[in-house]
């Protein structure tokens, strides 16, 4: 019997129908995870797939280059602090930024539901031009396609990036050693908070805005200053906790973070706390982890601004994994949830 895609919501553990892909598999989770693992990956097996980086590094007429693509989906299209067209120009560029890539050139692809309004049409695309611009990136080709009405969300972005890495850079998940610094850039979980209090029309005393930003002029600050980043990795969908998962089982390595030291903005940790969300799990558009050999995390900390922190360390290679110690004093193991805390957030 051939998979079948359903919009079911999101399963909870051990629930999903044999032979279905369930709106769990869609986020940051472990379903995600095994659904790569289990059949996107070995159906297009190669090396550059198999880094499993936010891009493909490859070298073209003596070059090297760096290539990305994505799909944004979010619901609701506007939210605090951007929209599904900033948000998609922002991700492409910070993918290529975390393979330590200069943006160059865009191409965008939208599938719009029959009925979607022309003006908020107009409005993504303007969003989506000035945020290039701003950035100095071109978009420069692309598609659109108009779907039945009732059959999708008004309007989907999808986008492939292209870059320039910069001279002498050799960015990977699994260069993560023992010894290494976990530098965070800033504070956690706004996106994810705000995009879920736009969608369910929840009103925090105060407003909630999203992250969502280009990245790719600090990380450019950093590798100007002659830090050997070892790994970058942008804190999309699964948070922190998923993205420090991920580098860990790459490297084949134990991260331990101290959550006494990963800065949540009061209302967001508010807001986590009355949803019962982890924000350590809540999904961020305009932050990244930057892991560096220890004696060079304070010229890092210092170059990316007073928000950065060192949060963590890579300790071992005895085990795989991430620790994270608690405010407390205890610690507790991280693990990839079964599905994502908010779906549709990006």
């Amino acid at each position: 019997m051939s998979a079948k895609i359903e919009n079911l919501g999101v399963c909870p553990p051990g629930a999903e129908p044999a032979g279905k892909i369930t709106m769990a598999h869609g986020g940051g989770g472990r379903r995600m995870h095994r659904l790569l693992h289990d059949v996107i990956l070995p159906a297009f097996d190669n090396p550059l797939l198999g880094a499993q980086h936010d891009g493909a590094v490859f070298e073209a007429a003596g070059a090297r280059l760096a290539m990305t693509t994505d799909g944004y989906v979010v619901r609701p299209i506007f939210f605090p602090g951007g929209d599904i067209g900033h948000l998609a120009v922002c991700g492409t560029i910070n993918d290529l930024a975390m393979c330590a890539a200069r943006p160059l050139h865009i191409a965008a692809g939208f599938i719009i539901e029959e009925g979607f309004p022309i003006d908020d049409l107009a409005r993504i695309a303007a969003s989506m031009r000035a945020t290039a611009e701003a950035e100095k990136v071109t978009i420069v080709t692309g598609d659109t396609k108009v779907i039945e009405a009732a059959s999708g969300d008004g309007v989907y972005v999808t986008t492939t990036g292209i870059g320039q890495v910069a001279d002498g850079q050799d960015i990977r998940p699994n260069r993560a050693v023992p010894g290494d610094a976990v530098i965070l850039s800033g504070d956690i979980a706004r996106h994810g908070i705000a995009v879920m209090a736009a969608r369910e029309g929840l009103g925090f005393e105060t407003p909630i805005e999203s992250d969502v930003a280009p990245l790719w002029r600090p990380v450019d600050a950093v590798i100007r200053a002659g830090i050997d980043i070892h790994c970058l990795r942008d804190l999309t969908r699964g948070g922190l906790a998923t993205s420090l998962i991920e580098i860990a089982e790459s490297a084949r390595v134990t991260i331990q973070v101290d959550e006494a030291v990963i800065e949540v903005d009061g209302p967001v940790r508010g807001a986590c706390e009355i949803l019962g969300l982890d924000p350590l799990y809540v999904a961020n558009e305009g932050r990244f982890v930057a892991i560096v050999p220890r004696a060079q995390a304070e010229t890092a900390i210092s170059v990316l601004g007073t928000e950065a922190r060192e949060v963590g360390q890579v300790v071992s290679r005895s085990g795989t994994g991430v620790v994270a110690k608690t405010v407390i004093g205890g610690e507790r193991a991280l693990d990839m949830l079964s599905g994502d805390q908010l779906p549709r957030i990006c």
